[in-house]
């Protein structure tokens, strides 16, 4: 072998050896691995682990090759759940035609639809979950009220406030009675619900508010005073023909009058507790109680 040939070869492979040596480590995972993430019963794929020192263009690569093998497997989404901390991830995905679907807190959701067909991917919650509790002295007729500090008319109302993730009507109904007037009660029914579009307290989406029949377990007044202005014990009969109130809160108050008088088993609507299709899970059933048989 020549003496030019044999140093053309050592060049070559000490440029080899010098290019595998410099490529960042995340050039090397884009050559052998793939993102991970798990697959639900939709046949989407959703991602929550990402390199933590990828850049931008190694993502944009990674997640090239990621969705070549979810197209060839067959999946009809791709969900990345990007932390606020590797946001610069969100542009190179959308190079991809990622969209953002939701955000909470210190994580936002991009989501893409990789099946047949139009995008098939249902649109984030579009609600908020408003509880009130009208706490009903069933033996004086009266009902625990409540006027906010917040509010320009200050009008007379029930209790209440927003529904926690994961929480019941009824357990909203008796915390937010409890955070606002310092009274203990315990749920017994739903009596109403009331739907609204474009609700300004609801960053222009819906709101669904809900208001309970609970029972007192204490009656001592000790009011929020940050939320409420007034609180107090009102005769039912006198909220029904107040002007000093909301037309839903005058019109509970009729319903409650009718339920003190002919039995509340007339406008209640009970919950059940029944098991989902999803095992291991139960919902919540509010339905009027069935004749006994």
């Amino acid at each position: 072998m020549s003496a030019v040939l044999c140093r053309a070869l050592r060049v070559s492979k000490f440029i080899s050896v010098g290019a595998l040596r410099f490529s960042s480590g995340c050039e090397q995972r884009l050559r052998g691995s793939l993102l991970s993430g798990d697959v639900d019963r939709f046949g989407g794929v959703t991602v929550r682990d990402f390199p933590p020192q990828i850049n931008e263009d190694e993502f944009k690569d990674l997640l090239r090759e990621s969705l070549g093998q979810w197209r060839s497997e067959g999946r009809v989404a791709v969900w990345l759940h990007v932390p606020i901390t590797q946001s610069r991830l969100a542009a190179a995905a959308a190079c991809h035609g990622f969209s953002f679907h939701h955000a909470r807190r210190d994580v936002a959701v991009l989501s893409l639809w990789v099946g047949p067909g139009p995008d098939r991917l249902p649109d984030f919650a579009t609600h908020q979950i408003g509880v009130a509790g009208a706490v009903v002295n069933e033996s004086c007729g009266k009902v625990l009220v409540v006027q906010d500090r917040n509010k320009t008319q200050n009008a007379w109302k029930f209790p209440g406030g927003l529904s926690d993730v994961g929480e019941n009507i009824g357990d909203t109904a008796v915390r937010e009675v409890f955070e606002e007037t310092g009274v203990r009660s315990e749920f017994r029914s739903l009596l109403s619900i009331r739907q609204q579009h474009k609700h300004p307290g609801a960053f222009g989406m819906s709101d669904m508010y809900l208001i309970c029949r609970l029972h007192p377990l204490s009656y001592d007044i000790n009011f929020c005073t940050h939320e409420c202005l007034r609180c107090d014990w009102l005769d039912l009969a006198e909220l029904a023909k107040t002007t000093e109130t909301t037309p839903i809160t005058s019109r509970i108050a009729k319903l409650l009058l009718h339920g003190l008088e002919r039995g509340f088993h007339n406008i209640d609507l009970c919950v059940e507790e029944l098991p989902a299709v999803y095992s291991g899970m139960f919902y919540q059933l509010y339905h009027r109680p069935l004749p006994e048989v």
